[in-house]
C-alpha cells in the first residue's frame, strides 16, 4: 500500500491536507514536532478526531542549532520560519525514509503567509530539505511543478486542490464537505512569534546564558529582572506562574516566597548569592505586605533555608531592572 508521512500541526490546513492524501486510498501518518517554543497538544486532539496515526518528534538539538543562525533570518519577532519548515521537511525526508513512505504531505497553501509561502520561498525550502521531489503540498498542488510521487501516477492531481492566497473560504467550505465540525483557529502556538518571548529570547541568547533546555522554558513565566550585577530574577505574576517556577526549580538555584503575606514565588537561576538581597526585596515589592514595613521571606538553596528581612525594592528600581 502507498503511505505517506505528514506533516501535521493540528490546524485546519494539516487536516485537510492529510484527508484529501487519505482519500486516495493512501495511508498518511502524521509527524509533529515539539521544542521549548511549541508542543503537540492541538496536533494529538485534531490527529484524534480523523482517527490519524501520529508521531511526535523532540528536534529542540537541532532547532536550537538552526534559531541561533538561521540562514534566512527571522520574521517580525524571533521566529525563523523558512529555515524551521526547512529543517522540519528535513526531518520528515529522513522519517519517510526510515518508514519506507513514498512521499511527504504538508498542509502549506501557496502565498497564505508573506514570508514563507511564496512560490519562492516554498520552492526554497523544499530544496534545501533535501527532500523536493517528495513533498506534496495538497491544497496548492494544482498550481506547483509537479513531484515524483504526481508523475508517476502514485497520486491523482485532479483529486487534489488548487488553493492560493491568505484567505480561508475555501478550506472552509472542504471541512463543511469532509464533515469536520470543529477545527482550531489559524493563530499558531509558536512562541518565537510572541513579542515579549521573542524579547526575553534575544537577551538570553546575546548573553549567551542558555546553559540547558529549562532556560528556555523559564522565559514563559513570571516577571524577569536584572540585578545591577546581571543577574536574572523571575517573579510570579500569579499562582499559575508560581506553580510553573517551583516545578522548573533545580538544587542550584535560590528562591524566595514570603512567610506571613501572599506573595509571588521568587527564582533566581543557578543561585547566584549576590542576587540574594535584591531578589527578597523583590518578593516583598510584590507582595500584599504593608507598604513601607520590612517583611520575613523564607530563601531555600541547595538545600538549605534561611530567613532574610526585607523591605520592598523601590519602584523605581523595579521598572529600571525589568525586562
Amino acid at each position: 500500500m502507498t503511505k505517506a508521512i505528514a506533516l501535521f500541526s493540528g490546524g485546519l490546513d494539516s487536516i485537510l491536507a492529510a484527508i484529501l492524501v487519505q482519500k486516495q486510498n493512501i495511508e498518511v501518518t502524521g509527524l509533529t514536532f515539539t521544542t521549548p517554543f511549541f508542543g503537540a497538544d492541538k496536533a494529538k486532539v485534531s490527529a484524534a478526531g480523523i482517527d490519524l496515526p501520529l508521531l511526535i518528534q523532540d528536534i529542540t538539538d537541532e532547532h536550537l542549532q538552526m534559531l541561533k543562525a538561521p540562514r534566512y533570518g527571522y520574521g517580525k519577532n524571533m521566529n525563523p520560519c523558512i529555515d524551521c519548515h526547512t529543517l522540519m521537511l528535513s526531518v520528515a525526508g529522513r522519517k519517510m525514509e526510515e518508514t519506507g513512505a513514498d512521499f511527504i504531505v504538508t498542509g502549506e497553501v501557496l502565498g497564505q503567509r508573506p514570508m514563507s509561502q511564496t512560490k519562492q520561498s516554498l520552492s526554497i525550502v523544499a530544496k534545501n530539505s533535501g527532500f523536493a521531489d517528495d513533498i506534496l503540498r495538497p491544497l496548492s498542488a494544482q498550481l506547483l511543478e509537479p513531484i515524483r510521487a504526481q508523475r508517476e501516477g502514485i497520486i491523482d492531481t485532479a483529486r487534489l486542490a488548487g488553493i492560493s492566497g491568505r484567505g480561508r473560504k475555501e478550506q472552509i467550505r472542504m471541512a463543511e464537505a469532509f464533515g469536520i465540525p470543529q477545527f482550531p483557529p489559524p493563530a499558531g502556538g509558536c512562541l518565537l512569534t510572541d513579542p515579549m518571548f521573542a524579547r526575553r529570547l534575544r537577551e538570553l541568547l546575546d548573553r549567551r546564558e542558555d546553559r540547558q533546555i529549562r532556560d528556555y522554558d523559564l522565559l514563559r513565566y513570571g516577571r524577569h529582572f536584572r540585578d545591577e550585577h546581571g543577574i536574572k530574577i523571575i517573579v510570579g505574576r500569579n499562582h499559575k506562574d508560581n506553580e510553573a517556577l517551583l516545578r522548573l526549580t533545580l538544587e542550584v538555584d535560590f528562591a524566595c516566597a514570603m512567610a506571613r503575606y501572599p506573595g509571588p514565588y521568587v527564582l533566581v537561576p543557578y543561585g547566584n548569592p549576590a542576587a540574594r538581597a535584591f531578589a527578597a526585596a523583590l518578593c516583598v515589592r510584590y507582595s500584599d505586605a504593608p507598604d513601607g514595613e520590612a517583611a520575613d521571606v523564607i530563601c531555600r538553596s541547595g538545600g538549605d533555608a534561611l530567613t532574610l528581612v526585607s523591605r520592598a525594592a523601590p519602584r523605581e528600581e523595579c521598572e529600571k531592572r525589568i525586562l
